[in-house]
């Protein structure tokens, strides 16, 4: 079986926004008032922004709107995200792309974050020519551990689910991956701290190490 397709993760595997959401979300527990945990902020890696506020909201009896928090805290990564002028991609991932893109393989991306984020992303470090199909977590009722957001890229791809892959970095991604039964490269960003990688294929903290043909071969691994 050849590998035709990719589905990307975008935070923490294609970019290290993390930090600036983490910052965005800082700023916004303090104007509500409220203290959460660093293990209750690590639960919320892969969720979308309206899944992590639905749970805020439960938590704390939150007064806002699901929407005016998520607007709120948008605002305030919007606003942060234009003014980090380090951001930048995560080390050898662009080098992946192209490879794979050069294999002919077909590059998804199905992300947790908002189509508005992911539109910010890929205007700022120019990566529409690579992506065929973007997948964005809030046209979802349902995110990441949920397998919807997968489903919907492959269903996309036209491939065999045998013949596609899934690069993630978070513990409910690698789940959803699973769920959707499509294989999956975990990547062990030190940004994504406390992520459980059990359910990948192949474990990696370096993508200078992964190719089309790491890949491809990733993909006969029963």
């Amino acid at each position: 079986m050849m590998l035709k397709t990719v589905i990307f993760d975008m935070d923490g595997v294609i970019v290290d926004s993390e930090p600036v959401h983490h910052l965005a979300y800082q700023l916004h527990f303090e104007q509500l008032n409220i203290s959460v945990s660093d293990e209750l902020y690590a639960s919320f890696t892969g969720n979308s922004t309206k899944n992590i506020y639905q749970k805020l909201k439960e938590k704390f009896q939150l007064s806002e709107s699901i929407e005016d928090l998520v607007n709120t805290k948008r605002a305030l990564f919007n606003e942060a995200f234009d003014n980090k002028l380090d951001l930048d991609l995560i080390a050898g991932v662009l080098n992946l792309i192209k490879d794979l893109k050069q294999n002919q393989v077909q590059l998804l991306l199905a992300s947790s974050s908002a189509r508005v984020t992911i539109e910010r992303v890929f205007n700022r470090f120019d990566l529409h020519q690579y992506f065929s199909g973007i997948f964005s977590g809030e046209e979802f009722p349902q995110s990441k551990p949920h397998p919807a957001l997968f489903l919907a890229a492959w269903h996309a791809s036209g491939h065999d689910k045998a013949s596609c892959l899934v690069i993630e970095d978070s513990t409910n991604g690698l789940i959803a991956a699973a769920a959707a039964g499509i294989k999956c490269l975990g990547f062990d960003s030190f940004h994504s701290k406390g992520q459980d990688y059990s359910l990948a294929q192949m474990v990696t903290d370096d993508f200078d190490k992964i190719n089309f043909k790491v890949l491809n071969e990733l993909l006969k691994v029963h």
